[in-house]
């Protein structure tokens, strides 16, 4: 097999994008979906893999900036649209991709690549780890009520939230302000680049299953957009009367009491007898304000995989918790630049991380790290699976404790 690998033309798209569908089953996307991924390729950060004239693999990054602890928004490479065509599969073709990805990123000087796994075992030889996680839930709406926090409610002369339904297309602006204040609320988010507010109003037909159109529903206050909802319905019957379910695709709220009310709402649709949800942050508020925690079937799985591309940089772009003083001694067999010893330093308002030769407190790989960059899994819980190692005394206490964050990170969305 003689292989080239050229980076993507608008002209190729089509059949570069085939070759991806192929790789993930064959069915084809909607004419929707493929204009809006056409729309937001980045065509210069984009590789084919060519046999001839036959396009075997496709992957590419997107320019990111994404929300670290302390809440700077960080650039960062979106690894993503990476297939191979399965008769060419097992022939190092996905390595010499990721190769090439991580090595232009590098160039570009963006600190960190992230992704989302089709299958969470392909990354870890590649120096990713799942470093945020997404809650999942099935909500009995027949036997789960909302208790909604003070000043929900209109009293005593206070407006409280009103609830109003709009159009998806018509409140996207309103939408897309509050999701920009929410951003640096939460590592892992990300910060919306042009083209990307049309991702959340993608709503092909086909892919309803059943559903109902898009729909949404904003909260006021004193005729203030301060949150959301987008959601569908999927109507349901038997014999005892109506039983569907609220497939909510996204929500977000300025205030406890806007996200207490869209809760509320959503749980009392008429003709519903549940929720379905797959996509909150593990943290979520939902779950202090539901009454039976047991009829919400949650569950929880791997989201965001980050790769530290260059370590002195990517954990120098964040803040710590607690004060931290560590050396490092890091193993990247994929990216070797990144082996060695590195001394990191900082505190809630800064960090440093360089180059030492002193001696290791801590032995991990990148792989570990890019798990616990954004504060979610600790440094302690890797240690317990044999995946991170302890040199000094009460180095590790000293590291876990500084990784921390106040809230779980969370992706609010696919790319």
């Amino acid at each position: 097999m003689t292989t080239e690998f050229r980076v993507l033309r608008p002209a190729d798209w089509d059949q570069w994008y085939g070759t991806l569908e192929l790789a993930f089953g064959g069915a084809a996307d909607s004419s929707e979906e493929r204009a809006l991924w056409r729309e937001l390729t980045c065509f210069d950060r984009s590789i084919g893999a060519w046999d001839g004239g036959e396009v075997i693999g496709t992957a590419g990054t997107l320019a990111f900036r994404m929300t670290v602890p302390g809440g700077d928004a960080v650039p960062t490479a979106g690894v993503t649209m990476v297939g191979v065509r399965p008769t060419y599969r097992r022939r190092g073709l996905l390595r010499e991709m990721m190769r090439r990805l991580l090595d232009d990123v590098r160039s570009w000087g963006e600190p960190l690549a992230v992704l989302t796994a089709s299958e969470p075992a392909i990354y870890g030889r590649f120096g990713f780890g799942a470093a945020t996680h997404s809650l999942h839930a099935t909500i009995d709406t027949t036997r789960v009520r909302v208790t909604v926090p003070p000043g929900t409610d209109a009293s005593d002369g206070a407006e409280g939230v009103r609830l109003r339904d709009s159009k998806p297309e018509d409140a996207r602006d309103a939408c897309e302000a509050v999701y920009a204040r929410r951003v640096a609320a939460r590592p892992g988010m990300l910060v919306r680049q042009p083209g990307w507010e049309k991702q959340p109003l993608l709503d092909p037909p086909d892919k309803r299953e059943g559903a109902s159109p898009l729909q949404c529903v904003l909260a006021e206050v004193d005729g203030e957009v301060v949150g959301y909802a987008r959601y569908a319905v999927r109507g349901d019957w038997d014999l005892a009367g109506p039983k569907g379910a609220v497939v909510l695709r996204d929500l977000e709220a300025l205030t406890p009491q806007a996200y207490a009310a869209l809760w509320r709402f959503l749980t009392e649709i008429d003709l519903t007898t549940r929720i379905t949800t797959t996509n909150r942050p593990v943290d979520d508020p939902l779950l202090h304000l539901v009454s039976d925690i047991r009829r919400c079937e949650i569950g929880v799985r791997d989201s965001l995989h980050v790769r530290l591309v260059d370590v002195g940089a990517a954990l120098s772009a964040r803040t710590y918790r607690t004060p931290v003083d560590v050396v490092f001694e890091v193993e990247d067999d994929f990216c070797p630049w990144n082996a060695g010893r590195w001394r990191l330093t900082g505190d809630a308002k800064g960090a440093s991380c360089e180059r030492t030769d002193d001696a290791p407190d801590l032995a991990l790989s990148v792989r570990e790290l890019g798990t616990a960059y954004l504060g979610g899994v600790s440094l302690a819980s890797l240690a317990g699976a044999g995946r991170v190692t302890e040199l000094r005394p009460s180095a590790l206490e000293e590291a876990s404790s500084a990784f921390g964050s106040t809230v779980a990170p969370w992706l609010p969305h696919g790319f």
